[in-house]
């Protein structure tokens, strides 16, 4: 059976109470859940959290809360991958047993049920242990560069100032958005970004990690420029 697993813990410290704040009309975690819900790819649909009104808010619009999340893994410390590999572990000893699983984030507003359908294909034809999405730079890595103590500026790599630009490699970064892995690479707590891992392209406008209340008016002008153009909604 595939399992979806969206992480929301209460304590969020730069957006308090961020997966539950309400963006574009609904709870930030709503998004989430209704994408979940669209794709068809998932046999149960669960929010793992400790906090109540997370648990609340996650049960009216359509996801299930079996369990609270344990204390050990909701601080500031833990890390995606044992939670997830919690909440498939408690899949298999209360039901059938998780074969595929998929993280998708609470504050992941602009995933669409179709990138998940897309993902779950990833997975399942590659041969990889996880498939996640991911989005490229907007400008080339290679012409990054650092401020010194001094306030000036120095190149991480110099020996790429005259190259151009649609000459350097295209580079990629995660997309923060959905996780796929087959039950045992969870269980097993393989890293995700390695070689057993694959990509699901998204296009840069439609990515945006929400950690800064910088980041929330920026997803928040996002929507309403995605939503001019499919008037019915995201997912």
């Amino acid at each position: 059976m595939n399992l979806a697993v969206i992480p929301a813990r209460g304590g969020s410290k730069r957006i308090p109470r961020k997966n539950i704040k309400p963006f574009g009309g609904l709870p930030m975690i709503a998004w989430s859940i209704r994408a979940a819900i669209q794709s068809q790819c998932f046999d149960r649909i669960i929010v793992s959290t400790d906090d109540a009104e997370i648990a609340q808010v996650a049960l009216a619009h359509g996801a299930e809360v079996p369990f609270v999340r344990p204390p050990e893994l909701s601080d500031d410390h833990t890390g995606t991958i044992p939670v997830i590999a919690h909440a498939i572990e408690w899949q298999n000893q209360n039901g059938a047993k998780a074969s595929e699983a998929c993280c998708i984030y609470a504050t992941a507003p602009f995933v669409q049920a179709s990138d998940l359908q897309r993902g779950l294909h990833v997975l399942q034809t590659t041969g990889a242990e996880y498939a996640f999405s991911v989005t490229s730079y907007a400008s080339p890595i290679q012409r990054a560069m650092r401020i010194t103590p001094e306030q000036r500026v120095q190149m991480f790599q110099p020996e790429y100032f005259g190259t151009r630009s649609q000459d350097l490699e295209e580079a990629w970064h995660d997309a923060g958005q959905f996780y796929w892995g087959k039950a045992e690479a969870w269980l097993a707590q393989k890293p995700l970004f390695s070689p057993d891992a694959a990509p699901v392209p998204l296009p840069r406008h439609r990515v945006q990690d929400i950690d800064t209340p910088d980041d929330w008016e920026w997803a928040e002008w996002m929507l309403k420029a995605l939503t001019q153009v499919q008037p019915q909604g995201l997912a």
